[in-house]
């Protein structure tokens, strides 16, 4: 096992990631009478005289969930977020009904919780556990030159988790559905944080996937440059000691951790506790 100080690291990837404070200066967004996120105030001000929005009693209602795709479509068209030409579903609730869609460049914007995959590619070998390691594209939108998992990705408008772990999974690391389809499901981490496009409420899906000594992932769809196996004590003291994967994978690969005893005892319960698993913000 692993040892390490008391102040580790770890905990400050889990921090950066929950950095977000609720309401603050944020107005809650609803879809009749289901709250589903959370709007700063140039969003409000973008929002107000629209026939759909409703501002009252501290809060902002959309009437017919049917507008919202076209008043999204209106607010990046007017230069507030970028559009990503790519539906997810709205709910309430990660378990909810789908209320309406909206493009995923303008989730931040409202504060909707989103939900996606992370995979763990696991290479059990005579020498101990590894890890396939993706290096995100450089022209990506966001965290560009990150390291990630070798799957992982949003969960579209129409799919479940699942149907998105093999979807992606052949999008970008060209495993086969048979394959990919083994995943097992290990928990779920969720998180609100503050970035620069806006409020991130993600409620991920973590699975880890053991593929064979003979795979060997392929970049088929542009957003990875390459792959690399990696030993799981380099991922360990990479995530304590660096910043180089993208936020939200620090907490998967926690996750991996603890359930592989390489953190334990108190550090591993306030982590536990802090990574999240009911409930999301």
């Amino acid at each position: 096992m692993h040892q390490h100080r008391e102040d580790s690291g770890f905990q400050r990837h889990v921090r950066a990631c929950n950095n977000a404070e609720l309401p603050g200066e944020r107005i809650r967004f609803l879809i009749g009478e289901q709250p589903v996120g959370w709007v700063a105030g140039h969003v409000a001000s973008a929002l107000e005289g629209m026939e759909a929005v409703r501002f009252g009693g501290n809060q902002i209602t959309l009437t017919d969930p049917v507008a919202l795709p076209w008043i999204a479509r209106d607010l990046s068209n007017r230069g507030l977020y970028r559009w990503r030409d790519e539906a997810f579903d709205v709910r309430a609730a990660p378990d909810g009904p789908a209320l309406t869609r909206i493009d995923r460049g303008a989730i931040p914007s409202f504060g909707i919780q989103a939900v996606g995959v992370h995979v763990n590619g696991l290479v059990r070998g005579m020498d101990g556990l590894h890890l396939w390691v993706a290096r995100r594209a450089m022209d990506k939108l966001l965290d560009p030159g990150k390291l990630d998992h070798i799957v992982a990705g949003g969960v579209s408008a129409g799919l479940n988790p699942a149907e998105t772990l093999v979807k992606e999974a052949g999008e970008e690391a060209a495993i086969p559905p048979e394959l990919a389809s083994t995943a097992v499901h290990v928990g779920t981490i969720d998180y609100a944080m503050e970035r620069t496009e806006g409020l991130r409420r993600d409620w991920l899906h973590c699975y880890d996937l053991t593929l064979p000594e003979t795979f060997t992932p392929k970049a088929t769809d542009g957003e990875v440059e390459a792959f690399e196996l990696w030993p799981l004590g380099r991922l360990f003291e990479t995530v304590r000691d660096t910043d180089d994967f993208k936020f939200n994978v620090n907490l998967v690969l926690i996750d991996l951790f603890i359930r592989h005893g390489l953190i334990a005892g108190p550090e591993a319960e306030d982590l536990r506790t802090a990574l999240g698993a009911g409930t999301p913000n």
